[in-house]
């Protein structure tokens, strides 16, 4: 049986979805023989897949269904395109800039903390037999299958952004800041969590935060932290939609949002699970820990709800299942399962406090509660890794490659460390954010007319009605 080399992090550099598909600088460790196991790279291509389920068409049903009638196609329409633009940049330079180093010498000094560089533009190199290793050392999954996998990640949180502004920005407005998104916080920051030498090369130079030892097994800070913070960012410069507060502005189908809901919690087992690369009792307990965190989310939020409300809805319960997965996200594979529920109750209940009570009173209009949700629920979800990833409370710990066992486990030094990934992924995205949207309001304008904005932008902007 493994010993906990799975959770693949230094007592000093710390991370969990690896960059183990670059180029190594120094390793001090002799790597063991490649070993390409049929049944981790099966399961790896299958999470990818479930992954891109989860955009397509989980996240475009899940919206869709939250807005108005007459706005339904043109969120769908958001979130096709995004994906399929994203998809075309990360194989372009994203993969490259994300999971490579920075390229010279002089360049790795200052810029490798920060992002990579281009020696994989257009997948340079990596053909059928390349090889990206894994948390264990020695084994090895095909490159092409980390690739596409990491390719799902980067698609779904560029398209999360879309539900802040629904049904008022330009269609234009939304592709343009959402590229410009991707390119400067998103690649960054999944460089700087995810990106180090991987078990055979350690002591290898690393991104920033993995080396501050942030904890992120599948995307706390790189997705939802980071698409969470642009979202409330964009929404505050695009301002309100015409009739906010005033008018009725409810979903119109919210079975439709039950419907994308559900498949977003069914592909969020690639999303976690799959980020262990491997098929073994890690991905079962990030498996488990999806489930339990999630199903604790939906009573927390309905029940939290039931009593300040007099009633629980359907929107507050699947609104909780997407809180307590983006909750777990971070702390999948590092605690356990009475940790993963901990986490589930205490991101629902934030995030449904939020939504209901922080956000009435804050006076931006993020659509569909993108912020509320991912942002807030990733904020809880990666501080709270560092508590409940303690032996002590059920967790892993971590595994420190230098002595081959799990290393001491601090809490409170963890605690900070997850804190200063959250401080950076706020700050980082929302200063790109800031400065994105004005670039796309000074070039081409955020705002389709009011006339069209009232008609709808099914009609307006694509010509077509969901609905005869």
């Amino acid at each position: 049986m493994r010993k906990l080399s799975a959770y693949g992090l230094l007592a000093a550099a710390l991370s969990a979805v690896p960059a183990f598909a670059q180029d190594a600088a120094a390793p001090v460790v002799e790597a063991a023989a490649p070993i390409v196991d049929k049944g981790d790279a099966a399961w790896l291509m299958m999470s990818a897949v479930l992954v891109i389920f989860m955009t397509l068409p989980g996240l475009a049903l899940f919206y869709g269904g939250l807005v108005r009638a007459k706005n339904m196609l043109s969120v769908l329409m958001q979130v096709l395109t995004i994906f399929s633009i994203i998809a075309i940049l990360w194989v372009a330079f994203g993969y490259s800039l994300a999971f490579t180093g920075a390229g010279s010498a002089e360049d790795a000094t200052f810029f490798t903390p920060y992002i990579g560089g281009l020696s994989k533009a257009f997948l340079a190199g990596v053909g059928t037999d390349a090889l990206a290793e894994t948390f264990s050392t020695g084994v090895y999954v095909p490159e092409l299958a980390f690739v596409i996998f990491q390719m799902a990640f980067a698609c779904i949180a560029s398209a999360l952004i879309v539900g802040a502004t629904a049904e008022r920005l330009k269609f234009s407005a939304v592709i343009l800041f959402v590229v410009i998104w991707f390119c400067f916080s998103y690649i960054p920051m999944a460089h700087m969590v995810w990106w180090w030498g991987g078990p055979s090369a350690y002591d290898a130079p690393s991104g920033l935060l993995f080396g501050h030892g942030a904890l992120d097994f599948a995307g706390g800070t790189v997705i939802h932290i980071n698409a969470g913070v642009a979202a409330l960012v964009a929404a505050m410069v695009a301002g309100p939609r015409l009739g906010y507060r005033k008018e009725l502005l409810a979903p119109h189908n919210l079975t439709f949002t039950l419907v994308g809901g559900c498949i977003l919690w069914v592909g969020w087992f690639g999303f976690n699970a799959g980020s262990n690369l491997e098929a073994n009792g890690l991905t079962a307990l990030a498996m488990i820990n999806t489930a339990v965190a999630t199903a604790a989310a939906v009573l927390a939020w309905s029940f939290g709800e039931w009593m300040m409300r007099g009633h629980p809805s359907l929107l507050g319960g699947i609104s909780g299942a997407i809180a307590g997965l983006v909750g777990v996200t971070p702390a999948a594979g590092f605690v356990g399962p009475m940790g993963a529920i901990a986490i589930g109750l205490i991101a629902g209940l934030v995030c449904m406090w939020f939504v209901i009570s922080v956000k009435p009173r804050m006076g931006i209009d993020d659509s569909l509660d993108v912020f509320g949700i991912h942002g807030v629920g990733g904020i809880v979800g990666a501080i709270l890794t560092g508590v409940f990833a303690a032996p002590s409370l059920g967790g892993g710990g971590v595994f420190d490659y230098s002595t081959g066992a799990v290393g001491e486990y601090a809490m409170g030094a963890q605690v900070w460390n997850q804190t200063l990934g959250v401080i950076i992924a706020i700050v980082w995205s929302a200063v790109v954010s800031f400065i994105a949207i004005h670039i796309v309001k000074a070039l081409i304008g955020l705002r389709v007319s009011d006339s069209d904005e009232r008609q709808g932008l099914d009609v307006t902007t694509h010509g077509e009605n969901a609905y005869n």
